[in-house]
């Protein structure tokens, strides 16, 4: 069985992923044989669908579809936000993206989504995509979980970060709602935050272009931004030993790494983590930090 990884950044990390790749191909005995890119995803800047994070990626779009082509992986529109109204529906960019990336090649690319508004939207005009539940939705009931995965819309369901532990309910699962929970691994958010859907809410206004303050972060930690070494301290932390040896053994497959919202060089450290095989780390991280075409800072 192997393990499929769903990796940030689809417009924003464009020349990260340009280079990783191609040592991916060419060299995959530098990589675990166990997993697999299962998509790369991520939303332009000033996209106002977007949710979750700002987005910033400024990526050619046909070279970002020239890209998941060549590589056959599936890219995922991180269409997100959560407070979207029947009168943003024409807007003409997201569906310019919509009509871009259904049909752009061999495999079947995906909508992230939050509302059930553009869900039905997407569905009824752009047919080809396959859907996933975001973790926006912040879905910490587990009783939540099981009626998403229930839900026949979703391929994948994305659950809150702090669900990842609960092996015992997960484990009870039936064996097709597990091949659909796709679980964020390196999440950094303070475990006991009780604004995160504000927080996420914050960031679909800005996306609808709305004259808001930034939300203010009450974690303990916020001043020191996001750091893997924290993240890997989280209770909802999900590392490589336990992929393997936790989650894999008892039927999920499925998980995605965040962080559309860093910068290359963390989101490399991500890769070389999770994908690379350690005695090859430092030779991925030389392959493409001496790649005179990437500013990885």
């Amino acid at each position: 069985m192997k393990v499929f990884y769903h990796l940030p950044g689809l417009f924003e990390f464009y020349d990260l992923y340009k280079a990783f790749l191609r040592l991916y191909r060419e060299h995959r005995e530098f990589f675990y044989d166990w997993c697999e890119i299962g998509s790369i995803y991520g939303t332009p800047m000033d996209c106002l669908w977007g949710g979750g994070r700002v987005g910033f990626g400024d990526a050619d779009l046909e070279a970002v579809v020239s890209l998941m082509k060549e590589y056959g992986i599936s890219a995922r529109l991180t269409f997100s936000n959560s407070l979207l109204r029947e009168e943003h529906l024409s807007d003409r960019k997201c569906n310019a993206l919509c009509a871009l990336f259904e049909k752009s090649g061999p495999v079947q690319n995906g909508i992230i989504v939050h509302s059930d508004l553009l869900l039905d939207y997407i569905k009824a005009k752009y047919p080809g995509f396959y859907f996933v539940s975001s973790t926006t939705k912040v879905l910490t009931d587990f009783r939540q979980l099981e009626a998403e995965l229930g839900r026949d819309d979703f391929d994948y369901v994305v659950p809150d970060f702090r669900l990842n532990k609960e092996l015992a309910k997960l484990d009870a699962l039936p064996d097709a709602q597990k091949g659909k929970v796709e679980f964020l691994c390196n999440e950094c958010c303070w475990f006991d935050c009780r604004d995160r859907k504000r927080c996420y809410e914050n960031v679909s206004k800005k996306s609808l272009g709305e004259d808001v303050a930034d939300h203010v972060c009450v974690s303990p930690n916020a001043r020191r931004g996001y750091r893997f070494s924290d993240a890997m301290k989280n209770p909802g932390f999900i590392g490589i030993e336990d992929i393997r040896h936790v989650y894999l053994p008892r039927g999920f497959r499925h998980f995605k790494i965040e962080g559309r919202s860093l910068g290359s060089a963390v989101i490399l450290e991500f890769l070389l983590y999770y994908m690379t095989r350690p005695e090859f780390q430092l030779k991925v991280r030389e392959e493409i930090y001496l790649d005179s075409s990437l500013d990885l800072f």
